[in-house]
């Protein structure tokens, strides 16, 4: 029963059947409201007629003297079927005719004895001298009816005044215009049953009113309306299920005219929208699925729902791990990636080290239009190689490719940077700056590859002599530098002459050798306004090192002339 009202046609006929159900109760009490009236009118009528009857056939008797057999007619007429009781009461409210007062009145009136009395007297009292409707009656000189109960019955009582006439003086004195009261009480419990005869009667006729209109509605709802409206949920059902190819006949009311149409093109437009989503769809799987990035998505309760081949390819996990571990342990760190989302990234690495690649990390909450999350992604891209290949090229811009050693960029880098560390923290620093004693003549002998070839025997020479914390550089041609940090005069000095006498005990092929002249500058001990200054100090040794027959050291000192 709940299933039914709650569907339109149900509805409907709910709301037909009250407005149904109180208009016609309304139009039914109306009704039996004027019958009671009606009833109660014609019956009161009725009762008049009677009264008025009794009064003038009572009139009668009594002006011509009859008044011995008044009381046989007072009798006679509670015998009518609509008379419960008939009474001719005194203007005291005592009954007339039962005893011999009025008779020794009259009697002593007429000053003989013409009506006999009684030989057995009664005084009855019908209604008390108080009565109000009594006492209304007798004031007013005209009918009163009035309606009582008595034995748990509804009565109607009429009391009717007897007016005295002028031949009712030659028996009676002149004092009272009013001689007596006529009562005539009726039951009303008959007339009662026929307004709840008549009530019922409209109560069955409202009922079979409202059924046959709720079933007339209920037809015409049923096919003007709710078979449509099926029409349309079935089509909408099939179309819920993937069915798009429905269409419904633009036929009946205009309203449902209108319907289908509107139902209809959703349908066009649903089945475009589902092409062209599927388009899409198609392009994005493509996407995700070539990408050579792994993506990982989960839904909006974290479960992870999409993993792409590249996924597994880079994490090296089977799609079955990657879901069993759950997202926040993609890369087997929890922490990192729940920070990562918390943070939106700000503040994190997004590069990382996991199963010897480097790895571009980047993870993110996926929101709705109403900021709500729907779940999250995570972005992970191999920059092994790329990293490997930004070495690779920032060694090659650091470093001399026929020596090996970083280049003069480099080397003015470094210098500046130990330069300013020594003197910060008064660090000790030095300085070898040396050349290949002879280059040029050695280039006009043997030619410049075998020029190149010493070039690059000094400089492997140097990478294998010198410490991990010292930085030999090519300053350009044959000249070098050995940048030794936290070495003093006395280090700087053995480190040079020793590898002075490494290279020329360095066999170049065919009995050649080379020899070397190297300048030494350490840092304290010398005043410089920066470090291309302390460099010139070292070049300006290097100097007094050819000067004085090359293949030596020499320290720089203060006072050592220089360079012209």
């Amino acid at each position: 029963m709940t299933r039914f009202f709650s569907t339109i046609g149900g509805r409907i006929l709910l709301l037909v059947g009250i407005v149904n159900i109180l208009s016609m109760a309304s139009m039914v009490a109306f009704y039996t409201d004027q019958q009671e009236k009606t009833i109660l009118t014609q019956h009161e009528a009725s009762l008049n007629r009677t009264a008025e009857t009794a009064f003038k056939g009572l009139r009668v008797l009594m002006l011509r003297g009859y008044a011995d057999i008044a009381q046989a007619y007072a009798n006679d007429l509670k015998k009518v079927g609509t008379i419960e009781d008939f009474r001719i009461l005194r203007i005291d409210g005592t009954e007339a005719f039962h005893d011999n007062t009025t008779i020794q009145s009259v009697n002593q009136q007429l000053g003989t004895d013409e009506f006999q009395t009684r030989d057995e007297e009664k005084i009855i009292t019908i209604l008390p001298a108080t009565d109000p409707y009594l006492n209304q009656t007798l004031r007013d000189r005209r009918r009163v009816i009035h309606t009582h109960q008595e034995n748990g019955i509804e009565k109607l009582t009429f009391l009717m005044p007897i007016l005295a006439e002028q031949p009712c003086y030659r028996c009676h004195d002149k004092q009272n215009p009013v001689r007596g009261v006529l009562k005539l009480t009726a039951s009303l419990l008959s007339i009662r049953e026929a307004i709840q005869a008549s009530r019922a009667q409209a109560l069955w006729v409202l009922v079979g009113c409202i059924l046959g209109s709720l079933l007339v509605v209920g037809l015409l709802v049923r096919w003007s309306l709710v078979q449509r409206i099926n029409q349309v949920t079935a089509a909408m059902a099939r179309v819920a299920k993937g069915d798009f190819t429905q269409q419904i006949p633009v036929t009946g009311l205009l309203e449902l005219s209108r319907m289908a149409e509107s139902f209809n093109a959703m349908t066009i437009e649903v089945v475009r929208g589902y092409v062209r989503l599927t388009e899409e769809q198609n392009k994005l799987t493509t996407v995700i699925q070539s990408s050579q990035e792994a993506v990982v998505v989960t839904n909006s309760a974290g479960e992870v729902v999409l993993i792409n081949p590249a996924a597994e390819r880079i994490l090296e996990k089977s799609p079955e791990q990657l879901v069993h571990d759950g997202f926040l342990a993609v890369v087997d760190d929890p922490d990192y990636v729940k920070s990562f989302i918390e943070r939106s990234g700000e503040g994190m690495p997004d590069t990382l080290v996991y199963k010897n690649r480097v790895l571009n990390f980047y993870a993110a909450t996926i929101c709705n239009n109403q900021d709500q999350p729907i779940g999250s992604a995570a972005l992970i891209r191999d920059v092994t190689q790329e990293k490997q290949l930004e070495e690779k090229l920032r060694l090659m811009s650091y470093t001399d490719k026929l020596t090996g050693l970083y280049n003069r960029r480099r080397m003015e880098e470094l210098l500046e940077r130990e330069y300013d560390r020594a003197r910060r923290y008064s660090l000790s620093l030095s300085i070898l700056f040396f050349d290949v004693d002879h280059f040029k003549k050695f280039n006009d002998t043997y030619g410049h590859d075998m020029g190149d070839k010493v070039l690059e025997i000094v400089g492997q020479t140097a990478k294998s002599h010198y410490r991990n914390i010292d930085y030999a550089c090519r300053y350009g041609g044959e000249e070098f530098c050995i940048i030794l940090t936290d070495t003093d005069e006395r280090g700087a000095f053995l480190a040079a002459d020793r590898f002075r006498q490494r290279l020329e005990a360095t066999d170049l092929g065919n009995g050649i050798h080379v020899t070397c002249s190297i300048g030494v500058v350490t840092f304290p001990g010398v005043v410089c306004d920066g470090w291309e200054a302390f460099l010139k100090l070292a070049d300006n040794a290097l100097y007094m090192a050819k000067r004085q027959g090359r293949n030596r050291v020499i320290q720089w000192q203060p006072g050592m002339p220089t360079e012209e």
